[in-house]
């Protein structure tokens, strides 16, 4: 019995570690919504949801209530198995990179012996990450560049020419744009010499600079703005615009399938926030925190995350201001603005990095 328990304990560790990840993701991706309605209406001089509950707090629950009790149509024409599959390849690719994020430092002030079965024994450090993978970068590069999928399909099976029309927008938009946003992380990767997300942050710990939005920051500029047309919000919004395709990719879709687009929205938003913060702001790393609580103890690892979920929050702010306050693009000058300035500064802040690190490393 006791053998039992050792082996399937880790594994128990795990998915207790995915199960929190996920629904904390998701409470903050719900409050984000409310959150954004609030600040458009404080910045269109209106109040925002106000009814239900205390200042609207229990707004997202109604939604989600109301979603899940609507009616659910779904065209007669519709390619049914792909209809249905494309919502949850959307949410399934926003969600997966979550697992490799580092939410704050490793815990190794506390001894693990005292867990029964000698449970304890041998675990010198607790680290708030899912899965530490030598590649974090390129894993999450590589699941969000699978989510346009999800778009793609919901468009195309839908059967609708708006919706077709909108998958194909959104498809043309996310290729251009992951180039240039692929290309402002080589700078970063350059100088951390390494692809790992926690071996990034420890890097920024030790370079002169702490924190890479420094050095980097034409990538950190080219990283933001394409991670705007990666997420498809405003002024980016093409695939969507509600005033020209009535909701673009996903107008066929009701009730608990649009909730399930609805969420993928936001938490890609939560996502390429965490990854900017990884990148460029140093992760859960606060310049000076060391002097104040000791390295790997609780309170150090509580104050990081805190700090962590803090830098996250003032992105998601930022896409919630430029959406209150920025006109859309027209197709034209997207695609023109993605190809013909945004990609060549991307690549020109790549060669001005590789040149920087060579003559460093002579």
């Amino acid at each position: 019995m006791e053998a039992v328990i050792k082996t399937a304990f880790p594994y128990v560790v795990i998915s207790v570690g995915i199960l929190l990840a996920f629904q904390g993701v998701l409470m903050i991706v719900a409050y984000t919504v409310l959150a954004e309605r609030k600040v458009l209406g404080w910045i269109q001089g209106r109040i925002g949801p106000n009814r239900v509950g205390p200042w609207g707090v229990l707004q997202p629950f109604a939604d989600l209530l109301k979603f899940i009790f609507k009616e659910d149509l779904v065209p007669d024409k519709s390619t049914k198995f792909v209809y249905f599959l494309a919502p949850m390849v959307a949410l399934t690719c926003a969600l997966l990179p979550i697992v490799v994020y580092p939410f704050g430092p490793s815990i190794t002030s506390v001894d693990w012996t005292f867990l029964p079965f000698g449970l304890g024994e041998g675990v010198k450090a607790l680290p708030l990450t899912i899965a530490k993978i030598d590649v974090g970068v390129l894993f999450v590069l590589g699941i969000t560049s699978v989510g346009v999928y999800g778009i793609a399909l919901a468009g195309w099976s839908s059967n609708s020419k708006y919706s077709l029309m909108g998958g194909l927008r959104s498809s043309a938009q996310m290729i251009s744009y992951e180039l240039a946003m692929g290309a402002s992380v080589i700078g970063v990767v350059m100088l951390a010499g390494t692809l790992d997300l926690n071996g990034i942050i420890y890097a920024q710990q030790q370079s002169p600079f702490r924190w890479y939005i420094i050095p980097q920051f034409i990538g950190f500029i080219v990283f933001l703005i394409a991670a705007f047309a990666e997420t498809n919000r405003v002024p980016f919004d093409l695939p969507e615009a509600e005033t020209e395709l009535v909701a673009g990719f996903h107008t066929e879709y009701s009730a608990l399938k649009f909730a399930l687009f609805f969420m993928a929205e936001y938490v890609n938003m939560f996502t390429v926030s965490m990854m900017c913060t990884v990148l460029f702001l140093g992760g859960w790393y606060v310049p000076g925190l060391s002097h104040i609580f000791e390295v790997g103890s609780i309170p150090y690892a509580i104050v990081s995350h805190i700090a962590f979920i803090g830098k996250i929050c003032a992105f998601l702010f930022l896409y919630i201001w430029i959406r209150g306050t920025l006109p859309r693009f027209r197709f034209d000058q997207l695609m023109n603005f993605g190809w013909k300035f945004l990609l060549p500064v991307a690549i020109a802040n790549v060669i001005f990095t590789i040149l920087i690190v060579y003559f460093l490393n002579r």
